[in-house]
């Protein structure tokens, strides 16, 4: 990635979702992401070389709570949007490798022991270790259930057998968070959460798997792996409940990221509105284009104002120690569906304004359009979302009976699909 020739807004830092070290953060990102220069051809070295900077810069820390050495006492969804957002408007490759340290060994924070934190989440902070989430397999994306992965007891830990693919970091990572049924007749309710060192004997991740914009993915075969007993992460068969508050905390903050990319899309139209001539007069100078262009802004103001509600909702609960005001899932999934679906229609016409630029390999419009396609899909594909909210509506209000006509929604069945159909973020 070269150094970018073009800088986001900040005035949404002045919005009341943020304080000011939310603020103070988002100003010191953005000189360092400027400065920044990765040859991304390689996107697993270039991978690597982003968790090392992103590292030794300190960023990492903000995907890991403070008594393992991260920046702040625990996650906090609004530093995780804004830093998501910053990366990806100049290096979608870059929010890729800082999303997935925190997705990736967020269970950990989340259910690990202490001896998995000293282990696993430092590490993961400093950058010294590259993390992954494997929940996703060929048959059981967006429905969790349907998982077919086994983990059998053994003497002394567990035997893991079965296939997880469309795992980001898969073949990359130093460990796996992995979840297995232990109880197959249970359903969602019989899943179990792992940490598999990407060492241990029995595991394959060489199958790399090559998509539209290159990210590092992988098909992970386990063959009669085993881990010991002190490999399990939460507690027995409460695998499922882990994964999706794990995705809860950071679905908001794949929004992030689709801001990120919507913005630069709409700094490139900007830039390329007024320096077109044609006609006699520039690209900016017609009533069309001030008309798109003022469609893409108010397009991207939509997603923030949803995606900064839904982080500060989570981040808001979690310092209260009580329950969101509201239903923090369904606001993390407005977030999610219309940040991604807005930045996909903001960059098509971004790209449809550079006309045959547009689609010439190279141009920023161009990888543009082609990262931004997968955030529709990745962590709950946005017709998932629509079931989400939809559902949320249909609940009851609290303190209101349920009528045999008004469907309760929620429960499983609605939080089974915010797992997406792919981990990668």
């Amino acid at each position: 990635m070269a150094a970018s020739s073009v800088d986001p807004s900040t005035t949404h830092l002045a919005l009341p979702f943020f304080d000011e070290a939310h603020r103070a953060l988002a100003r010191d990102l953005l000189p360092w992401a400027r400065a920044q220069s990765v040859d991304e051809r390689d996107d697993r070295a270039a991978c690597r070389d982003w968790v090392r900077r992103l590292g030794d810069a300190g960023w990492l820390r903000y995907c890991v709570p403070a008594a393992s050495g991260g920046a702040l006492e625990r996650l906090d969804s609004r530093a995780l949007v804004l830093l998501r957002e910053t990366l990806a408007f100049h290096s979608p490759l870059a929010d890729f490798a800082f999303a997935m340290q925190g997705l990736g060994s967020g269970a950990i924070t989340l259910a690990g022991t202490a001896l998995q934190h000293a282990n696993y989440l430092a590490p993961v902070g400093r950058g010294d270790k590259i993390a992954a989430f494997a929940l996703s397999e060929p048959d059981a994306g967006s429905d969790v259930g349907a998982m077919a992965m086994r983990a059998e007891p053994t003497a002394d830990g567990w035997r893991l057998t079965g296939e997880k693919t469309w795992i980001s970091n898969g073949g990359l990572a130093d460990f796996y968070c992995v979840f297995a049924k232990t109880d197959p007749t249970a359903g969602s309710r019989g899943i179990t959460a792992f940490i598999v060192d990407a060492r241990t004997p029995g595991l394959d991740t060489s199958s790399h798997i090559d998509v539209m914009a290159p990210h590092p993915l992988a098909t992970l075969r386990f063959d009669g792996c085993v881990v010991p007993r002190s490999a399990q992460l939460g507690e027995l068969n409460g695998g499922f409940k882990l994964a999706m508050r794990t995705l809860d905390i950071f679905r908001a903050s794949v929004a992030g990221a689709a801001l990120g990319m919507g913005r630069r899309a709409l700094s490139e139209a900007v830039r390329h509105a007024q320096k077109r001539k044609m006609f006699g007069q520039t690209l900016a100078d017609f009533q069309l284009t001030q008309a798109k262009l003022g469609e893409m802004a108010a397009l991207i103001d939509a997603g923030a104002l949803l995606t900064y509600r839904a982080a500060w909702m989570r981040d808001d609960s979690e310092h209260r120690g009580e329950p969101a005001v509201g239903d923090l899932t369904a606001a993390a999934a407005m977030a999610k569906m219309t940040a991604t679906e807005n930045a996909s229609r903001v960059i098509d016409m971004a790209l449809q304004m550079h006309g045959g630029l547009g689609v010439k390999v190279g141009t920023k419009v161009e990888s543009l359009y082609r990262d931004i396609r997968s955030l529709r899909i990745y962590e709950g594909a946005t017709e998932v979302q629509q079931l989400i909210i939809g559902k949320s509506v249909l609940r009851p209000a609290p303190g209101r009976p349920k009528t045999d006509d008004a469907p309760s929604g929620g429960g499983d069945d609605a939080k089974r699909g915010a797992s997406g159909q792919k981990d990668q973020p």
